[in-house]
């Protein structure tokens, strides 16, 4: 199996990876086991009608999952299978309810419990999942190196989505809040402590706001769709996770302060 190769860690090994990321994903997905993974999915998956069939087999499973990003959940059939046979058109669908919102992009993209004929039977709903499930798989394997760099991924893709969406700010930043790898990339970025989860909902929607307008000059998740907004949080988030593994106090250090600031658009009104 092909690694990442990650010489250095934080912006500097950041900027490395982001420079040669074509040639290691094409290096990553020619791996014997992610190839021979693939290559089934897109001979097997228009044989599927049901949640269950999709359950039952370990590797459709394996990638389905995978492409959300929800590898962990392997074990987690019945749950699974919940998930997709109750669809997402009703308000009851288990999807609605968790705050997990991958799932519920999940639900939506096989349509098993939306629709008479799910989307598996369409010709290119295999090349999409695989895609996706290449991608997610290289930035696990990234992850096992440096989980930060992992995070940093995905705001790209998913942060991008977001706020490109014809919805109210409240509304992009809730979900954001429902996604797990963006709400760790945001609540680091701002420093935020581990237990600001346990806050009421309301509460953690108005800090959000805050530490972006402080941070960034601007309260709003739309805004991260351009890439130089998502470059700067992605050097902010970078360069706190440092901070907080080498145990700085960014509230008194001027090194912490001067770095914090060029990582940004310019704005001092970090803190």
């Amino acid at each position: 199996m092909f690694q990442p190769v990650l010489p250095l860690g934080g912006f500097a090994g950041w900027s490395f990876l982001t420079r040669t990321m074509d040639s290691q994903k094409d290096a990553y997905a020619k791996s014997p086991e992610v190839a021979r993974e693939v290559k089934y999915f897109e001979e097997n998956i228009g044989k599927i009608k049901t949640a269950e069939d999709l359950v039952s087999d370990h590797t459709l499973l394996k990638v389905a999952l995978g492409a959300f990003g929800l590898s962990d959940d392997i074990g987690s059939k019945f749950f699974i299978r919940k998930v997709l046979e109750d669809g997402t058109l009703s308000n009851d669908a288990l999807a609605n309810k968790l705050s997990d919102k991958r799932y519920l992009k999940m639900s939506q993209a096989f349509g098993f419990g939306d629709y008479p004929v799910p989307s598996t039977g369409l010709s290119d709903f295999g090349p999409k999942i695989t895609a996706a499930y290449k991608e997610r798989q290289f930035e696990a394997a990234v992850g096992e190196q440096n989980e930060n760099f992992r995070l940093a991924l995905g705001v790209d893709r998913d942060l991008a989505e977001i706020a490109n969406k014809d919805l109210k700010e409240d509304t992009l930043w809730f979900t954001v809040m429902g996604n797990p790898p963006l709400r760790k990339v945001f609540e680091t970025a701002f420093n935020l402590p581990k237990s600001f989860g346990t806050l009421d909902l309301d509460k953690q929607l108005a800090t959000f706001k805050d530490k972006a307008r402080a941070a960034f000059g601007d309260s709003g998740i739309k805004q991260f769709a351009t890439p130089e907004k998502q470059e700067d949080l992605t050097r902010l988030f970078l360069l706190r996770a440092d901070m907080q593994a080498m145990n700085i106090n960014t509230g008194s250090s001027q090194i912490a302060l001067t770095l914090l600031q060029g990582a940004t658009t310019g704005n001092t009104g970090l803190f």
